[in-house]
């Protein structure tokens, strides 16, 4: 496992650092053992880089799906920073599912900001990092299209409530939407933390109560008092990262 990592960083460095991308908009694809790299500029400022890692041993598996997008410079300081995630995690006789993908600042703030989403075993857990807050409590939801396009975060429509149950706290007796992840604080220096778990998630499965492949993690500028609805009146949308594996 130590030398598929190595392996990848190498390839990552000689894609990013050698190669670089196109000045026209075009994808390209690099296959190695059981890593690949797809590259796409999406406009003259912006790149995607997804970096599948798949490794078999025995009866363990693991899969990595990496979504980087911003300038070029950007996207080869994230993938420097997060090469930890090449090595894959394993679990006995189960797959291991890992998405890692960036929040972008929306409705004028600078947030920015890291999501990793690992599914272990039939349990989802989300681990959120956002910089550029403004001190105090703020809202976390999974919204219902993975579209961040609309400068206000609006495109990715409403909270993603499959199973049709009033907003509330994860967990209510009274019905909670599945996207209802909830509050958490950010610090004087404008970072906030949020790791969460559940079994009512699951990445990339044929359950459309369970995916939340597709949908988008919006943090909110307020606090979400967890009654009023549809959305617990939080407030603007300032960071969006939709859930996508390419």
């Amino acid at each position: 496992m130590k030398n598929l990592k190595t392996t990848a960083f190498a390839l990552l460095t000689s894609l990013f650092l050698l190669g670089g991308c196109q000045d026209t908009p075009q994808k390209k694809e690099t296959d190695h053992e059981a890593v690949k790299v797809k590259m796409e500029r999406i406009d003259e400022q912006t790149v995607k880089a997804t970096v599948t890692i798949q490794n078999k041993e025995g009866d363990q598996q693991t899969e990595t799906v990496e979504v980087y997008q911003g300038t070029e410079a950007e996207v080869k300081e994230k993938i420097a920073r997060y090469t930890d995630a090449l090595h894959g995690e394993h679990s006995s006789g189960n797959m291991t599912k890992k998405l890692k993908i960036s929040l972008n600042a929306k409705s004028g703030s600078s947030t920015s900001g890291m999501v990793t989403l690992t599914e272990t075993e039939g349990t989802v857990t989300l681990e959120a990092h956002i910089n550029g807050l403004t001190e105090g409590t703020h809202a976390i939801h999974l919204h219902e299209k993975a579209d961040c396009s609309a400068e206000d975060g609006t495109s990715t429509g409403g909270h993603w409530n499959p199973t049709f149950e009033n907003h509330g706290a994860w967990g209510s007796a009274e019905g909670f939407h599945r996207g209802d992840i909830g509050n958490f604080e950010a610090n004087t220096s404008g970072h906030g933390m949020l790791t969460f778990q559940t079994d009512l998630w699951c990445l990339d499965c044929d359950d459309p109560v369970k995916n939340i492949v597709g949908k988008a993690i919006i943090v909110h500028q307020g606090t979400d008092d967890l009654v009023s609805q549809p959305s617990g009146a939080a407030g603007a949308r300032i960071s969006c990262a939709g859930i996508i594996t390419e």
